[in-house]
């Protein structure tokens, strides 16, 4: 299991069309911003988890989305399970390799508006020192003031696939999948401009 990212990652992955003028940096919402992650283990079942820190930005131009950009960080060793004992083996050598390599990047490269409310997001994912194109396919939610912190919000949904063996992580291959599916949903906001 692996994955990202991606940040990876994803996330993350906020860049569609929608209706304004230039554009604006948002802020990824800790509160609700999920990375998921999905594996086939030997044919048996598809174990999954999550990252709990994915922080970043998102550069959102609604007149020209193509211009958007993307800039993640993932956490690896936050990656959670609900079983300690899986977190930890992920987190070691045979995974993450976390205290090496604590974060995972996601930046994106390329954004191709494909539908309303829809594009596809090419980036850089950045895992255990080895960078190699991602590409999410991203669906714009809603975008507009939230009812509680009245700040202008953008909403995403994500998924993607991450080759885990192009990052070197090869552990149990192919019994394990190499292929490790990504959702990621997403809320990022405008920060408020703080008081002189």
């Amino acid at each position: 299991m692996k994955t990202l990212f991606l940040g990876t990652v994803a996330v993350i992955t906020m860049s569609l069309p929608i209706s304004a003028q230039a554009a604006d940096t948002y802020t990824l919402d800790p509160f609700h911003t999920n990375l998921y992650w999905k594996a086939n283990h030997f044919g048996f079942s598809n174990p999954s988890g999550k990252f709990a820190t994915v922080t970043g930005t998102v550069t959102l131009d609604e007149e020209h989305p193509a211009a958007s950009v993307v800039d993640v960080t993932v956490n690896t060793g936050s990656v959670v399970t609900g079983i300690d004992l899986f977190n930890e083996h992920l987190r070691g050598a045979n995974f993450f390799q976390s205290e090496k390599f604590p974060t995972a990047k996601f930046v994106s490269t390329k954004v191709d508006v494909t539908g309303k409310d829809i594009a596809t997001v090419t980036g850089d994912l950045t895992l255990l020192g080895i960078t190699k194109p991602v590409t999410l396919n991203v669906t714009l939610n809603k975008i507009g003031e939230n009812p509680i912190s009245k700040l202008k919000t953008a909403g995403f949904t994500a998924t993607g696939v991450v080759k885990r063996s192009e990052f070197g992580i090869n552990y149990a291959l192919p019994g394990v999948s190499d292929d490790v599916q990504l959702t990621i949903d997403a809320e990022a906001n405008i920060q408020p401009i703080p008081n002189k």
